[in-house]
């Protein structure tokens, strides 16, 4: 069987194991124990790690226990590491049963104070702090908590429904009546999503088990197999829906792909709202449901055909049945333009993911990317852009071969294992597909098999690096089962390798520096490798003595030039400043809020008008030509599909100052 590695963002799944609990817990040990990269002793820091995380995850906001049931379930916390030894996972038991008393009481708690009289205002404030606040001493605490909480996501939806404040007030009554209405819906609604079977109750648990080790290592179901495989590959099982969430939280149909089994309904419409969706004897309403749950029947092989019931802008509702087919996601697939600017074409190349052959794929990045730039350089193009933003990772050995491709010879990086083998890759095909100018663009969300990729385009001055701080993830992950068995129901991705740059550091924790950086909106609060509190530490390797960098003279003038232009654009200080003001929502603690319409609405208000101001820079289009290659505009002219997935991927490219700036660097360097 050929391995597969893995360089990608967390996922998490959950899973379904009948077994005993502790047995699927002790293969996950003896696995990572023997295999993983580099593997903790079971002891009393575990215990209080996966404790802690464990009831984390169970109750991310501290608002379903209450002080007295944790303070009771804390006996267990210095335990676990010898509940594994003794193979007694009984302790879980307890806590399960603690879990669907909280969620039971939860739900009461709701009932109970919708059916009493309800006071559209009070004396007291409603905090938001960026830690989790102290669980509620007792019962009669948490309720009072549960009323706090209403009243003010009330009076917000109040506040929502018009800017003009004397509107709202003059029809207070009727307002404030469908307001409450729909937030104790909601509410209520929330208690389906809280339950949990005893499997996907103890696949928390053993991820929080697995994340002990590092944020990548963990437990996965072979339907969280089939969906974490689905999003590395450029070909998927699909009903053929595009679907986003809006403002109310509803999912809508975005675009139905063409030859599709939603397609072939020839019934569903963009802008048709999914309700619920029914797989077998499970229907699930889109409202109560974990958002998790239906990702995973979108993504899974596992759901194939599905009875999806829908609502129409004009209200009408209809139920169709779709089947999964294999389809080509457009999405997630290597795509080109050409970018002119001061009478000079520039290539432009994005690389959504590192997508390989894996499960239904039938294409792989490294080849996709090949025939992009054949089809530009038929266009004469002056220099290239390869853009990494968002880009979570994928296939190792697609990363060698697109970095190899871009490299005339020499290595490209160095592997680590468990026992401290050093292993030098080298580039596995001599010359360069292509010569000219490059600009590699990277963030916060570039990582892995991106960083990689950058990494080696930096080191060998290949490329001039912009954007921002990349993740900081440089580990590998491979997919074993946990049992030699025929019909394998349970994995693990485990951590086994660690990859260096060829001069002997590593990006992980840190990330990579771009050569220039260009400030973006909510950079500090990507969610880097670094704020894992397991991640693996960065070090130092001895590098390799002989690689031969790029000769390109004008590199150094080329970023002295982007730097300076980058201070001065009036834009991108736009976005510095505007990251401040966001900074402090997110890092800082706001101020208290009194449970009054009036102090709510100015809140709403006041933070409506920065999320304007967001919306407003990250739609702003700048003077770029964006036209497809001359191979694209043949081939696509009658597909519709196409066309519109053009439109909006030419209003992405129009909007990024990253992708304006680099393009002044290729012009920079052809010059």
């Amino acid at each position: 069987m050929k391995k597969i590695y893995l360089l990608l963002l967390p996922f998490l799944g959950f899973a379904q194991s009948e077994k005993n609990p502790c047995e699927t817990l002790t293969k996950i040990n003896t696995i990572i124990q023997s295999q993983h990269y580099k593997p903790k002793v079971v002891d009393d820091s575990l215990s209080v790690y996966v404790f802690k995380t464990f009831l984390e995850e169970l109750d991310e906001d501290n608002r379903l226990f209450t002080e007295i049931e944790v303070n009771n379930l804390k006996k267990h916390q210095l335990k676990i590491d010898n509940y594994l030894v003794e193979n007694n996972c009984d302790f879980l038991k307890e806590i399960y049963t603690v879990y669907n008393t909280a969620i039971e009481r939860y739900k009461t708690s709701i009932e109970t104070i919708r059916k009493e009289p309800f006071a559209f205002s009070s004396t007291e404030t409603i905090e938001f702090s960026v830690k989790s606040f102290p669980y509620a001493k007792d019962e009669k605490d948490l309720k009072r908590l549960f009323k706090k909480r209403i009243l003010f996501h009330v009076l917000r939806d109040i506040s929502e429904v018009s800017k003009n404040k004397d509107s709202l007030l003059a029809n207070f009554d009727a307002i404030s009546k469908t307001s409450k209405d729909k937030i104790f819906e909601s509410y209520s609604c929330k208690y389906s999503g809280l339950q949990l079977t005893k499997n996907d109750f103890n696949s928390k648990f053993f991820n929080a088990f697995c994340s002990y080790f590092d944020p990548h290592t963990m437990y996965l179901s072979k339907s969280d197999k089939s969906s974490f495989l689905s999003n590395v590959s450029a070909d998927n099982l699909s009903f053929g829906l595009n679907i986003s969430m809006n403002e109310k939280d509803e999912i809508t149909v975005d675009e139905v792909v063409p030859g599709s089994s939603a397609y072939f309904s020839d019934k569903i419409d963009s802008g048709d709202q999914i309700i619920k969706v029914k797989y077998l004897d499970n229907e699930y309403t889109i409202a109560c449901s974990s958002m998790q749950k239906i990702e995973e029947i979108f993504t899974s092989s596992e759901y194939r055909n599905v009875d999806f019931t829908f609502r129409k802008k004009t209200g009408e509702v209809y139920t169709v049945s779709l089947t999964k087919k294999v389809m080509k996601d457009y999405d997630n697939n290597v795509y080109s333009y050409i970018l002119e600017k001061d009478n000079k074409k520039t290539g432009y190349i994005r690389i959504p993911s590192f997508y390989a052959k894996f499960e239904n794929g039938k294409s792989n990045v490294s080849d996709d990317v090949a025939k992009e730039i054949y089809k530009l350089q038929k266009d004469n193009i002056d220099g290239l852009i390869i853009d990494l933003e968002n880009n979570g990772g994928g296939s190792m050995d697609e990363a060698v071969q697109l970095t190899g491709s871009l490299i005339d010879i020499g290595p490209i990086a160095i592997m680590n294992t468990k026992s401290e083998k050093k292993q030098t890759i080298k580039d596995p095909n001599r010359g360069s597909i292509y010569n000219g100018p490059l600009v590699v663009l990277i963030n916060g969300f570039s990582a892995s098999a991106s960083e990689f990729f950058a990494n080696t385009m930096q080191d060998y001055k290949r490329a001039i690096v912009i954007g921002n701080q990349s993740h900081g993830k440089a580990s590998m992950q491979r997919i074993l089962p946990l049992a030699l068995e025929t019909n394998q129901e349970e994995f693990i991705k485990l951590t086994i390798e660690e990859f260096y740059r060829v001069t002997g550091k590593t990006n992980q924790t840190i990330g990579i520096t771009p050569d220039v950086f260009v400030p973006t909106l909510f950079d500090k609060q990507m969610p880097r490798e670094s704020k894992n509190k397991t991640a693996l530490k960065n070090d130092t390797i001895e590098g390799v003595l002989r690689f031969t960098e790029f000769p390109n003279p004008k590199r150094n003038e080329a970023i002295e030039k982007s730097k300076i232009r980058v201070n001065a654009n009036q834009n991108l200080k736009t976005i510095a400043t505007l990251n401040e003001k966001l900074n402090k929502i997110y890092d800082e603690d706001l101020p208290p809020i009194l449970l009054n319409f009036n102090s709510v609405f100015e809140s709403v208000i006041k933070m409506n008008a920065l999320w304007k101001e967001v919306k407003d820079l990250s739609e702003k289009e700048y003077d770029l030509k964006v036209e497809r290659n001359s191979v694209d505009v043949e081939y696509q002219q009658f597909d519709e599909y196409l066309k519109s997935s053009n439109t909006e991927k030419i209003k992405a490219i129009k909007s990024n100052l990253h992708i304006i700036e680099a393009v002044h660097i290729i012009n920079d360097l052809k010059n």
